[in-house]
Formats: structure tokens, sequence, C-alpha cells
């Protein structure tokens, strides 16, 4: 089953009806959960996000904020000035996937732990 909504930007757009499928199409590629970990900390400009990020090309970084803000996860401000200054911060529903981003620290926190630990002898 599909539900429908809307973007941000008015266009229509289809949801699964199952909210971890949902969840997922928001916020499974990689580079999605690197910029919401990063913006968790506060308003970031584009080269701040492109450095912490790492080995992300500009194009895929520019694709993937433009798609978290079609779908309301965040907000770009461009300021009038030279050369023009763009910021980009989490909106209310951005920050509400803090629990989730938190949990995966937590759960990959353990497994580092776990993997890390000498394999006991039998």
């Amino acid at each position: 089953m599909i539900m429908s909504g809307e973007w941000n930007d008015g266009t229509e757009k289809e949801l699964p009806a199952c909210p971890v499928e949902t969840t997922l199409m928001l916020i499974s590629d990689k580079w999605k959960v690197l910029i919401l970990r990063d913006l968790l900390a506060g308003t970031k400009r584009f080269g701040e996000l492109k450095k912490s990020i790492g080995h992300v090309s500009q194009k895929v970084l520019t694709t993937q904020l433009r798609q978290m803000e079609q779908s309301g996860l965040l907000t770009r401000t461009v300021y009038a000035e030279v050369p023009p200054r763009v910021e980009y911060t989490l909106t209310q529903l951005g920050y509400s996937l803090k629990p989730i981003l938190d949990a995966m620290w937590n759960w990959g926190t353990e497994y580092k732990r776990r993997v890390a630990e000498p394999k006991e002898e039998s």
C-alpha cells in the first residue's frame, strides 16, 4: 500500500505504508546519515559539511542536500553576499531523527567493542 503526501515544494509524493520503509527512503543513503550527524551539532556551510563528511564529491553532496531539503529535513539559506554564503540547518523534523542516530551510534559502539574483544578459546 502506498500513501501520498506533498514534498515541501508542493509536488506529490508517494510514501510506503510501512513506517520503517518510509524512514529508510528518507535517510538510507550513507551520505544523508552523515549530513544529519553533522547538522545535529548546528548550522553548517557547504564547505564545512564536505570537509567533515570526507570522501563525498561536490555533486553527490549537492544532490543529497537538495533531496533532504525537498523532504523537509533541512533548510538551505542563501545570503546575498559576494561570494554567496549558503548555510544548511536541520528543521524540527530533521532534529526529530536524533534518537535514531543516537541508537545507531550506541549500536555501532557496542558492535566495535564486541568485535575488538579477543575471542574466547573453547
